[in-house]
């Protein structure tokens, strides 16, 4: 079991501690309307014939595919912290900085023993659980034992909203390894991590 549901602790923008519980927030248990209306080759009529209505484990699937997803656009607003700071006008985003690490990964030379695939995905989950917790930097105050257990916990109940299985897993493997610095992969992405800013 990748962590409880209890209530997660999060920063706000301004970094003052707040408690809330998001779970209630995002069901992946709920119903999915299906809005589809299927047409037939010939007539800008609906078929009236029956379409097969997806079994509840599918729709179960895509509705806690559908709310993981709702959450990860948060990484589209929340804002770089240090660019932030420094006053940078129209600073990137956290989903920017990952897809920019990720298209790093995707172009670098071939080097032997090392799985791009894998550089390729690390980079795109490695901030991932900034989503709930936000971009917190050094001079926000917060020991690295409490950023590394708090960014934890959102990725546990990011990865059970999700619906645990396959996909969770790997994204969960993904960061952990990334966190530890525990592979050839990781040690490259991380790299990627410190690089970018130069380029």
């Amino acid at each position: 079991m990748m962590g409880g549901s209890r209530p997660l602790t999060l920063y706000t923008k301004s970094y003052t501690l707040i408690s809330s519980s998001i779970a209630p927030r995002f069901n992946p248990h709920r119903p999915i309307r299906n809005r589809t209306v299927l047409m037939s080759s010939s007539s800008s009529q609906p078929d009236p014939s029956p379409s097969p209505s997806p079994s509840p484990s599918s729709s179960s699937a895509a509705a806690a595919a559908i709310d993981f997803l709702s959450l990860c656009h948060r990484l589209k607003t929340t804002k770089r912290a240090g660019w932030v700071r420094r006053g940078v006008r129209e600073p990137e985003s956290v989903a920017d900085h990952m897809y920019r690490m990720g298209v790093m990964a995707l172009v670098a030379p071939d080097m032997p023993g090392i799985d791009r695939d894998r550089c390729i995905k690390m980079a795109i989950v490695h901030d991932i659980a900034e989503a709930i917790v936000g971009d917190i930097t050094p001079s926000d105050g917060v020991p690295k034992l409490e950023k590394n257990r708090m960014e934890k916990e959102a990725l546990d109940h990011m990865c059970n909203l999700l619906g645990g299985g396959s996909r969770a897993k790997e994204i969960h493997e993904l960061w952990m390894e990334y966190e530890e610095n525990s592979s050839p992969e990781a040690k490259i992405v991380k790299d990627f991590d410190k690089s970018k800013e130069l380029i």
